[in-house]
């Protein structure tokens, strides 16, 4: 991957959506709801309190989404990052 993001930006590659709900319905891809759960996968040069392979979680409806070498990643501002788990 060839991308770097300025400022206080974060790349974060989503986690996977659950497929199945506590009681085993299984939720079709448009019935699902996008996770605000994430992996860090490159940082800006403003960022200083989180590092690579970090899972987030971030504020919903948040940040850009782009395709990039067939993977979709989502670029947020740090103050949209709730928290480090």
């Amino acid at each position: 991957m060839n991308f770097r993001p300025l400022g206080k930006r974060v790349l974060v590659l989503r986690e996977e959506a659950e497929s199945k709900t506590a009681s085993g319905i299984i939720l079709v891809d448009s019935a699902k709801e996008k996770p605000q759960t994430a992996v860090v996968k490159a940082i800006g040069k403003e960022v200083e309190d989180l590092k690579i392979d970090d899972r987030i979680i971030f504020e919903q409806f948040r940040g850009t989404e782009f395709t990039l070498d067939g993977v979709d990643y989502l670029v947020l501002d740090i103050e949209h990052i709730i928290g480090v788990m």
